[in-house]
């Protein structure tokens, strides 16, 4: 790939650069590009290179849903951050093959997924007919899965009335003013903020990498654990079903083996989303995540010697 690194810089890749020069010496500092997949690859290396040279914490968000190795190849010339799929991802399967996809090369190496739960323009068919709870549910997925999740206005008081047929908002904020009620019944306001507060506590969830995938016998439970470098031995476990409407039980198999324990051992539990504490002896342990009241759980396991 040709990067003009000893021709001339066209005069239109100059006034674009400038365009994003005149913003950032107003402050700005985060730029969301729209459909950077059509346009020269070589052009977004030099402008990024050229805009971090003067301020190396620029973000450059990529809002491109494209091929994956164009997505990767973006983020290879400098993007920081990128839409991703899992908006399109549905099912315990479709999660733990993408996740597994992002955590293997060339992927890992370069590419930081961003979760957006909805965007402007999308108005997820998961959404549309699932309740407060399939509000929870992706929710809990992205903030969890990956390091980097966001919402968009509206996602907070499950909003999710479609254009019919279309993956759109019916009253879409693009063409008109829109007056909310931040504390409308039904809100999920207090939910998404315990998420944060819990990622903000424990750097395992502060990244994509690093996860692994456990048993829960259960298609609509999925399951998996995530530990920080130099965390020392606590992990991070989280249960999420993929059922709005029902409440599903499960047996799940708690990976004592990864402490050395055996299948009779025992681990410390806190549940992170509600606070109560306890002892899970021996590896399967049995759960029920019901949507009338939370579709998913996030626990701390302490081995016996703690977390160091």
């Amino acid at each position: 790939m040709e990067f003009y690194a000893d021709a001339a810089i066209p005069d239109l890749w100059l006034a674009l650069r400038d365009v994003v020069r005149f913003w950032l010496a107003h402050g700005v500092r985060i730029f969301r590009v729209d459909n950077p997949h059509t346009k020269p690859l070589p052009f977004w290396r030099w402008l990024i290179e050229d805009i971090r040279a003067r301020d190396p914490g620029v973000i450059f968000l990529a809002e491109a849903f494209t091929r994956p190795k164009m997505m990767y190849r973006l983020a290879k010339v400098g993007f920081t951050q990128s839409y991703t799929y899992f908006t399109w991802r549905d099912t315990k399967q479709d999660m733990t093959e993408y996740l597994t996809e992002l955590n293997a090369p060339p992927a890992r190496d370069v590419f930081r997924p961003n979760f957006f739960v909805n965007t402007p323009d999308i108005n997820p068919v998961f959404l549309q007919g699932s309740g407060r709870p399939g509000f929870l549910i992706r929710a809990a997925l992205a903030a969890t899965l990956s390091g980097l999740w966001g919402v968009y206005s509206g996602f907070e008081l499950c909003e999710s009335a479609p254009l019919p047929g279309r993956e759109e908002y019916l009253d879409s904020e693009k063409y008109e003013i829109r007056v909310r009620d931040w504390d409308a019944p039904g809100n999920i306001r207090a939910e998404i903020a315990a998420l944060n507060r819990i990622r903000r506590a424990n750097p395992a969830l502060q990244s994509h990498l690093g996860i692994r995938f456990y048993n829960a016998l259960n298609d609509q439970v999925l399951l998996f654990g995530k530990r920080a470098p130099g965390s020392g031995r606590a992990m991070i476990l989280v249960a999420v079903s993929f059922d709005p409407h029902r409440a599903q039980d499960t047996v799940i198999e708690v990976p004592l083996w990864e402490w050395g324990l055996p299948d009779s051992g025992a681990v410390g539990v806190e549940d992170l989303m509600r606070g109560h504490a306890w002892t899970w002896n021996g590896k399967s342990q049995r759960v029920r995540l019901d949507p009338a009241d939370l579709p998913f759980a996030i626990w701390r396991l302490t081995p016996p010697g703690g977390a160091a």
